[in-house]
């Protein structure tokens, strides 16, 4: 049986990106340890980075909301864009970095954690995190989200079951985030909206 993490372990748990589960910071020896432990894995490819494995993320979540510290609200954790955030961050180089090693990350995590290892099928924490998931996808692929003055995708919790809903600007850009969010692994058809006549997509992780 693994041993519970020590505090010290525990703090870098807490502080891994949300998304990805890259550890931030951390000793060569801490970090060793918690590789020993099965807590976190380091990635084969350069520079190296450590992430947390399945058991490393479940260890995360074990701990008591009211012990976490406070995410920072604007910088500190990536988060996707899902559109009109109040404080979006930054576009530049380093956003595009950011986005494309969360991608990176959690198709590594894809990897580790679905049964037959596939990286083309979205995994459980997509499943639990559904608007974070999409909106990744979307924004990895370069797709443009809504704010800032822009107008781009939107993405939106639904009252479905492992469902969400994506809104576009205009027809062709609709159809080409359907097209994305179809090879990131998901299952997105058009519905219109009864009252507003507004099309927009219903997209959910696919399961085989």
């Amino acid at each position: 049986m693994t041993r519970e993490p020590t505090a010290a372990q525990r703090r870098l748990i807490e502080a891994a990106d949300p998304v990805t589960g890259r550890l931030r910071g951390g000793t060569a020896a801490q970090l060793a340890a918690l590789v020993k432990q099965g807590l976190a894995f380091r990635h084969p490819r350069p520079p190296h980075d450590h992430f947390l494995t399945p058991a490393g993320h479940r260890a995360g979540e074990a701990v008591p909301a009211a012990a976490k510290p406070p995410a920072p609200s604007s910088t500190g954790v990536f988060a996707a864009r899902a559109g009109d955030e109040e404080e979006p961050p930054p576009a530049g180089p380093a956003r595009l970095r950011e986005v494309r090693g969360a991608w990176e990350g959690l198709l590594e995590l894809r990897r580790m954690t679905n049964p037959d290892g596939s990286v083309d099928r979205p995994c459980g924490w997509e499943r639990t995190h559904l608007v974070r998931a999409a909106a990744l996808a979307l924004e990895a692929a370069g797709h443009r989200p809504a704010g800032g003055g822009d107008d781009g995708y939107r993405v939106r919790a639904t009252p479905q079951p492992e469902a969400v809903a994506v809104h576009a600007p205009d027809p062709e850009t609709l159809a080409a985030c359907a097209a994305t969010l179809e090879r990131a692994g998901w299952q997105a058809g058009e519905y219109t909206e009864p009252r507003t006549r507004v099309r927009y997509l219903l997209a959910s992780p696919r399961r085989v």
